[in-house]
């Protein structure tokens, strides 16, 4: 189990490399749900999203051997571009595995932050690609959440969430694999234990929900979500550990209600967020999350890499 001590000195690598990013005060997210909203814009950070504070933690960690041998990692775009941006970074070759459904912008992006992409079949199949080329390749593997750097790092958006929000009663953060729930809520509940931690899952790929239904993680037979982000067909035991110990509760939304989040975001926010970063946003507007009224409620706009045809597509149907 990590500490704040470990999500504090995860930090100070952060902030070395990386943006603080801004808590923004949301008068009409607060009155359409009768609470003080803030949104945390992990979307503004560098690739656009909370990503690469973990990768950027877990390089700091390599050692020689493993910065010769050089990374790989599988993702739909996010961590991919996160891996690819660290490494470059710090000077270490990396390798990511997509899903060829991948959106194009995440591809592109991870391309020129200076990874090797390659697109291979459906989410299951490209986490088998990845481990086959960490045996055949000798390439150390990036764990996308289920990793305690990975999860330090990503901690640190909570302690910025404390730091700027003092008073804050509730947490709602997007849960994908789980590594950003864990480090918020580890932070978070160090620091104001009486803190409500909500996590949002979409109900095609709900797989700490299911990890936690069973004791472990598990692998889902399908996933079924328009957030490419979240999309991930399992959890991790060590997420699970820490979402157990720290987090209070774990809601779904469905497409149609991350859809109204994006356009909620870029409409009254000017927030551009991709389905996977809109998740929090759209259980508090549906309703998901029992609040007190007037709660100070903090969300996480987790990401915002999103293509334009995509964007188009999903606010038009």
């Amino acid at each position: 189990m990590l500490g704040i001590d470990d999500i504090r000195a995860a930090a100070e690598v952060v902030y070395g490399a990386l943006s603080r990013t801004p808590l923004l005060r949301s008068t009409t997210l607060g009155e359409r749900t009768g609470t003080d909203a803030f949104l945390k814009a992990e979307c503004l950070q560098r690739t656009g999203s909370f990503k690469t504070r973990g990768a950027t933690v877990r390089v700091a960690h390599l050692t020689e051997e493993e910065r010769d041998r050089g990374l790989v990692a599988v993702s739909a775009g996010n961590h991919a571009q996160a891996v690819a941006y660290a490494a470059s970074a710090a000077g270490v070759r990396s390798t990511v595995v997509m899903p060829e459904t991948a959106p194009r912008a995440k591809v592109e992006a991870s391309r020129r932050y200076g990874a090797e992409v390659i697109l291979h079949g459906d989410v299951f199949a490209a986490f088998e690609k990845a481990e086959e080329l960490q045996r055949e390749r000798g390439l150390v593997y990036v764990h996308p959440f289920d990793d305690p750097h990975i999860i330090a790092g990503q901690g640190s958006v909570g302690l910025e969430i404390v730091e700027d929000l003092p008073d804050v009663d509730a947490v709602i953060v997007c849960v994908g694999g789980g590594g950003l729930i864990a480090g918020i809520a580890t932070a978070v509940k160090a620091l104001r234990p009486g803190v409500r931690v909500v996590g949002v899952e979409p109900t095609g790929a709900a797989c700490v929900t299911a990890g936690l239904a069973r004791g472990e993680a598990v692998f889902l037979d399908e996933v079924r979500t328009i957030a490419d982000g979240l999309a991930t067909p399992t959890t991790g035991n060590l997420v699970l550990e820490h979402v157990r110990a720290h987090v209070d509760e774990i809601v779904l939304v469905d497409d149609d209600e991350l859809v109204a989040g994006i356009g909620f975001l870029l409409e009254r926010a000017k927030l551009l967020a991709e389905p996977a970063g809109a998740a929090a946003t759209a259980a508090l507007l549906a309703g998901k999350v029992d609040l007190q009224e007037g709660a100070r409620v903090a969300v996480t706009v987790s990401g915002g890499n999103i293509d334009i045809p995509r964007l188009c597509h999903h606010l038009t149907g």
